[in-house]
């Protein structure tokens, strides 16, 4: 059966606890095996800081449960999500090309490897894009107008842009990408793991909770 789905290479830069249950979702299917390509190679090694955060973090969560990973060799000097060069991974289009990939989904641009692999796989296979942006944080003048130029080179390199939202679709619509190439993809939670967890707390702890005692 594996051998009919379709091979979808992900790339993002490292495990997170909102995508890792989709990972083992779309495992688990019967049309999709998912190969997923993680680009912050030190983030395997445990507990790590997350400039998101603010903080070094740690799941309770399993994280690399049930799909197919790799970590790909980082070479950076400056590992990390917080500046372009943090991920710089020479061997990464080689590793997925190798891997032979029916389509390819890549998480964020604003990375060295993540760019030049949109770049590199644009038109050899379907190249699919995610990201949250906005244009609500926007200010008019001259760095506006050569960022809205360089983002339409961009995504450019891009069939397919996943967008969460109104706001992202009107993004992506802003910067050169086409209602065709949009597909709606909201962000999600695991609700049977949260429906379990609830099970756990007692009634009464739910009723002061609700009621903020």
């Amino acid at each position: 059966m594996s051998g009919l789905k379709k091979r979808l290479a992900i790339v993002t830069s490292h495990p997170i606890q909102y995508n890792a249950p989709w990972f083992r979702m779309l495992a688990g299917s019967a049309v999709i095996h998912p190969g997923v390509f993680y680009t912050w190679e030190q983030s395997a090694a445990g507990p790590k800081y997350d400039p998101d955060f603010n903080a070094q973090i740690q799941w309770d969560i399993p994280l690399l449960d049930g799909y197919e990973y790799h970590f790909v060799k980082n070479t950076s000097p400056d590992p990390g999500t917080h500046h372009f060069r943090g991920l710089v991974n020479p061997t990464l289009n080689a590793e997925i090309a190798a891997w032979h990939p029916d389509a390819i989904l890549v998480y964020g641009w604003s990375f060295d490897s993540h760019l030049k692999c949109l770049r590199h796989f644009h038109r050899k296979v379907p190249v699919l894009f995610r990201g949250d942006s906005t244009l609500l944080d926007e200010r008019p003048g001259i760095k506006r107008q050569l960022r809205r130029w360089f983002l339409r080179w961009v995504y450019g390199h891009i069939d397919y842009a996943l967008f969460v939202g109104a706001r992202n679709k009107e993004y992506f619509l802003a910067h050169g990408v086409r209602e065709r190439q949009l597909v709606f993809a909201p962000h999600a939670i695991d609700n049977s793991r949260f429906r379990s967890d609830a099970l756990l707390i007692p009634p009464a702890r739910i009723f002061t909770m609700t009621l903020g005692m």
